[in-house]
């Protein structure tokens, strides 16, 4: 049994294919979601440098990143290998007043009741 098909059947199994698009055009919607729910993203740069943000504005040929703390930046898309989502979105500024919340609250279990009712 060979294990290439011969050249009549797989010529004819491709053209009844159809290549997938080069383009899907769903780029200026995921990065409009992104930029309305200030969503912290990672973005890694074709020379491997990593910075982290929100996207706050973007067009056809570069994305802003807002970052706390650091100066903004204005990336062109040309130099992004990817965009990676971080989880939270960025707390808001009213916000930035209050005592941090830990990222892994503490539990202490309480003493069972003495009616029995597990609450």
């Amino acid at each position: 049994m060979p294990f290439r098909s011969s050249p009549l059947t797989s010529a004819a199994a491709k053209k009844g294919r159809t290549p997938p698009p080069e383009e899907t055009y769903q780029e200026s919607q995921y990065l409009k979601q992104l930029g309305e729910k200030q969503k912290i993203v990672s973005i890694k740069l074709c020379d491997g440098e990593v910075v982290r943000g929100w996207i706050e504005y973007y067009d056809k040929n570069m994305v802003r990143l807002t970052r706390e703390g650091a100066p903004n930046l204005f990336i062109f898309k040309h130099d992004i290998m990817y965009i990676a989502e971080e989880g939270q979105p960025r707390r808001s500024r009213s916000d930035s007043g209050r005592a941090e919340k830990p990222a892994v609250e503490s539990f202490t279990p309480e003493e069972p009741s003495s009616d029995g009712d597990a609450s």
